[in-house]
């Protein structure tokens, strides 16, 4: 009789598109806080890009009704003709811009519309450019399609915003995209209608490329910033921007996974050909939930970002009380991404050298039991995110801790 063994498979051979490309480093150090706590080790984890708050009971309220009427059968490809027209009606409402049905795509979050796009779009060697902090995923997505991401280094003396003479310095006849994502993961720093126009001015000039907005935290921006999205400022540009936007962030609907994306008809149907081939339709009870976020009461997001703008205050204040770090004051988002420079060459107790803003964030791991995000993540070093969609009284326990551990490092 055959064993187990006389018909083992060949191992594994990974496709080309993914050598290279693991799984989020921000999710690694999540599963380690995780591990810690299981010992018994009181962990604050600041690292995830998800809101404390509760997804809202109306909307709640409106997946449980749409239930009972029975909508759990599949909807149309890229989304149910209501939650379509409910983007629309968000567009119209927030950012005066008016887009067709068929200009419209609903999926299984935003980062599936970036990740339809590119598949779409991208043909090897095809270039998209992507200043940098970034959002990690950005990259690993335009590689998996085949596509080159050309990070551009944005100086924190320049709020990390994309200038315009980098961005033409970065164009090729291979560039296909821009991406800007504004409020942004993971500086908080975000661009105004001012910021934005020189930018466009560039593209207007480079007619092959095309710009991809990432809106996803439009609503969630402090003090008189005022958010604009580049569609609704220069409509020469309409045919060649995607805005993409979703409900995980604002309505605190992460794991309800619908994002959108509104931009040229053309555009729309390619991307609608590789989400036909993936997951088709996202969730028909996640559409009636998200419907209901949109089209219903929105006062609520006033009074979320008001409790966010405490929390970003408290955090960069107590960063900012520390030796060493260096915090700016993000614009929105709900994140910090403060310079750990001044820590850097210092040693611990036991003789181990901060060399690097992984060491450092290692370091607040094992000495603080709180867990941050290495700015070298994102694509920039050295510096570290704090995630503050936490609880005020868990944020000081945090900042208490890593002051109290950054106080015992030896010059």
């Amino acid at each position: 009789m055959l064993t187990r063994s006389d018909v083992a498979a060949a191992p594994l051979r990974p496709a080309a598109r993914i050598a290279g490309i693991g799984v989020s480093e921000i999710l690694q150090i999540g599963a380690r806080a995780a591990a810690m706590r299981k010992q018994g080790h009181d962990v604050i984890v600041l690292g995830a890009g998800e809101p404390d708050f509760d997804t809202p009971d109306a909307v709640k309220e409106a997946a449980f009704r749409a239930m009972q009427r029975g909508e759990t059968k599949y909807t149309a490809l890229d989304g149910s003709p209501a939650m379509k027209e409910a983007v629309r009606e968000k567009f119209r409402r927030d950012n005066g811009l008016d887009f067709l049905a068929n200009e419209i795509s609903i999926a299984a979050g935003a980062k599936q519309v970036i990740f339809n796009a590119f598949m779409a779009t991208l043909d090897p060697g095809d270039e998209v450019i992507v200043p940098t902090p970034y959002w990690t995923s950005y990259a690993d997505i335009i590689r998996i399609a085949g596509g080159l991401p050309v990070l551009v280094a944005c100086d924190a003396a320049n709020g990390f915003r994309l200038t315009a003479d980098q961005l033409e310095r970065a164009i090729t006849p291979a560039t296909r995209w821009l991406m800007l994502n504004s409020p942004s993961n993971p500086t908080g720093a975000a661009y105004t209608a001012a910021d934005y126009r020189p930018l466009l001015d560039v593209l207007l000039r480079h007619k092959q490329v095309w710009l991809l907005a990432d809106d996803i935290y439009e609503h969630i921006v402090y003090d008189d910033f005022r958010f604009v999205t580049p569609a609704a400022l220069e409509p020469a540009l309409r045919d060649r921007i995607l805005t993409v936007n979703g409900v995980s962030k604002a309505y605190a609907m992460t794991g309800w996974r619908i994002g959108y994306g509104a931009g040229p008809a053309t555009l729309i149907g390619a991307m609608a050909v590789v989400q036909s081939q993936s997951t088709s339709n996202p969730s028909s009870v996640s559409q009636a939930a998200a419907i209901e976020a949109l089209t219903g009461p929105q006062d609520y997001l006033v009074e979320r970002r008001d409790d966010f703008r405490l929390r970003r205050d408290l955090v960069v204040d107590g960063l900012n009380a520390i030796d060493g770090i260096d915090c700016p004051r993000p614009q929105g988002a709900f994140y910090t991404f403060a310079s750990c420079a001044g820590m850097l060459e210092r040693t611990t107790a036991d003789g181990r050298r901060i060399a690097s803003d992984r060491d450092f964030c290692a370091y607040l791991l094992d000495a603080a039991k709180v867990a941050v995000v290495p700015g070298s993540v994102f694509g920039a070093s050295p510096f570290f995110r704090i995630s503050y969609a936490s609880s005020c009284a868990e944020l000081e326990e945090a900042l208490s801790r890593i002051a109290q551990v950054c106080s015992k490092l030896r010059r």
